[in-house]
């Protein structure tokens, strides 16, 4: 079974759902020494299971998948239905039609799960919620290394009691979802580093800090704290192999946009973007209501993406969205943990 001792530079790709997440940059990851992740959150399964031969194929090393656990069923569908009548202004202005509110979407789980056991994907993560001790028991039968992302430590021992064998703890400064697994919850404020030596001092399995990693500095502090390897996410955003939207990419450089928000305005569950236009209208009336919230908001973030408006998209970005480097991703890593190295 694989081992995050295994890696020879101690750096994690963060795998991230909706487009920014690829085969190649997964590829590159691996081929600088990380460990290079595909996103399952969204994608269809035979499109995945594509995905993982090529990875297996090109990288020639051990690699990871990243699944969502299942959403909640929706509970307050006035609630729901009062959002989407909010958004009808703007799908006018887009000249789209909204979706129907779809009740229940458990995102494939099942099969995905099953998909990673039968390819035997190296290493395999899960976000959103716990996997089952019967399901963490059936990865384990298949010799794959099993990860959690959690971003409390009473979570974090939840998810140990299951038998993962690592945790990717999630801090403040980390851009896109966040790891809350109650979808109730106000989301941690705690920053990373803390947050490690928290987990650090209470759990005995290895863990993956994430959140505010963009220079060599921060890679000093996470792994001084305890942490085995750390995760890069924003940091990839806008290499060359990331799938990231071309607005999404010019946003974290526009002057424009100067902070971060934690909102459930696209999805239904908190997640950190970038402050824009839709975070400032939407945040305050969108109800803890994913994944309804994410079909909802789906068909508007692709017309923004294809207008090329900002203002109206998804912009997942973590604190250290400004110093977000570019270049090819595998001379992003070898640089960071260069400059790490050198203290």
């Amino acid at each position: 079974m694989f081992e995050l001792s295994d890696l020879e530079i101690p750096v994690v790709a963060a795998p991230m759902a909706g487009g920014p997440s690829t085969t190649a940059l997964a590829i590159a990851v691996n081929h600088a020494g990380g460990l290079g992740f595909l996103a399952a959150g969204y994608a269809d399964p035979g499109v995945l299971a594509g995905q993982i031969e090529e990875v297996r194929v090109a990288a020639g090393a051990p690699f990871g998948v990243n699944i969502f656990v299942p959403g909640l069923p929706v509970r307050d569908r006035v609630a729901v239905q009062e959002y989407r009548e909010s958004l009808r202004p703007l799908a006018d202005r887009y000249g789209i039609d909204l979706p129907d509110i779809v009740e229940v979407d458990d995102d494939g789980y099942r099969t995905k799960l099953d998909l990673v056991i039968e390819h035997r994907v190296p290493v395999v993560s899960f976000t959103f919620g716990l996997p089952s001790a019967e399901d963490v028991a059936r990865l384990h039968d298949a010799g794959i290394f099993v990860v959690s992302t959690v971003a409390d430590p009473d979570d974090a021992d939840r998810a140990v009691a299951l038998g993962v064998d690592a945790l990717c703890v999630q801090g403040v400064e980390a851009g896109g979802h966040r790891g809350t697994l109650d979808l109730d919850a106000v989301p941690n404020t705690t920053p990373t580093v803390r947050l490690v030596r928290e987990v650090v001092d209470r759990s005995d399995v290895p863990v993956i800090a994430a959140g505010g990693i963009g220079d060599g500095t921060a890679i000093i502090a996470a792994l001084a704290a305890g942490a085995s390897a750390v995760q890069l996410g924003t940091a990839l955003l806008d290499t060359d192999e990331a799938g990231t939207k071309p607005t999404h990419r010019a946003a974290l450089r526009d002057p424009r946009f100067t902070e971060t928000v934690v909102t459930r305005c696209f999805s239904g569950r908190y997640a950190q973007a970038l402050r824009n236009r839709f975070t400032d209208t939407y945040s305050p009336s969108a109800p803890a209501e994913y994944p309804a919230l994410h079909h909802l908001t789906s068909p508007l973030r692709k017309a923004a993406a294809a207008a090329g408006d900002a203002d109206d998209l998804n912009l997942w970005a973590g604190h250290a969205f400004r110093s977000a480097p570019t270049g090819p991703a595998a001379e992003v890593i070898t640089t960071l943990w260069a400059d790490a190295r050198r203290g």
